[in-house]
């Protein structure tokens, strides 16, 4: 019976400094403050959007992954700047081509 009790105590002191370790080593868990509800971390300048502002996005996470209202309020801004590069590079063509 006390030799139970010895491993039993044993392994409890064993289960404490594995923890107490893992808590120095990888720290509490989150590190900033959490964003208050209804904000959001996710910006895009009004126009003109860059490859730089596309890496700089951050989403902030839910339940299953990220928001999507976010995600796609951020697409359809992407998608609208490229339909306007797109349009701008075809008229600057076609004025070329009607160039002599």
């Amino acid at each position: 019976m006390t030799t139970a009790l010895i491993y039993l105590v044993v392994m409890a002191f064993v289960a404490v400094v594995v923890f107490v370790l893992a808590s120095a080593v990888f720290g509490r868990g989150e590190q900033l403050a959490p964003l208050p509800p209804g904000s959001t971390p996710t910006t895009l300048p009004a126009e003109g959007v860059t490859g730089e502002d596309v890496r700089a996005l951050r989403f902030q996470q839910a339940l299953r992954g990220y928001r999507m209202s976010e995600v796609d309020w951020v697409l359809e801004r992407l998608s609208g700047e490229l339909d306007l590069l797109r349009a701008r590079v075809a008229e600057l063509e076609e004025r070329e081509t009607a160039s002599p």
